[in-house]
């Protein structure tokens, strides 16, 4: 079974940097999507950036300009470089991958992400 493995989480001051790693541990055929998604305290699940097969990005405004998704197919990792970080990026980052026609996804087991102010 295929595991998403996820790293680079932490605690940072406002302004500073992270960049999230996932990588998958084993090789996924037909990966169509992979992204991150996260979910502040007592607030849904949102999609913060998505990349596709075709290599199109889609961010969600409030990162838009900070945030950078990047994909290495070889190693079926997704990264998420996170610039300018504010408090309210303060979340449980999850990745996902979305392959086949159906399509089926698989699910990172989340890391934490705290900005202070």
């Amino acid at each position: 079974q295929v595991q998403l493995v996820e790293s680079g989480g932490g605690l940072v001051q406002a302004g500073g940097s992270l960049r999230l790693s996932c990588a998958a541990s084993r090789s996924i055929v037909s990966i169509n999507v992979m992204g991150w998604y996260r979910q502040a305290p007592g607030k849904q699940r949102e999609l913060a950036a998505l990349i596709t097969g075709g290599g199109t990005t889609n961010y969600t405004d409030s990162v838009k300009g900070r945030f950078w998704i990047s994909r290495d197919n070889a190693k079926n990792t997704v990264y998420l470089q996170m610039n300018s970080l504010k408090p309210e990026d303060t979340a449980v980052y999850y990745c996902y991958i979305g392959a086949g026609s159906s399509p089926f996804y698989y699910w990172g087991q989340g890391t934490q992400v705290t900005v202070s102010s």
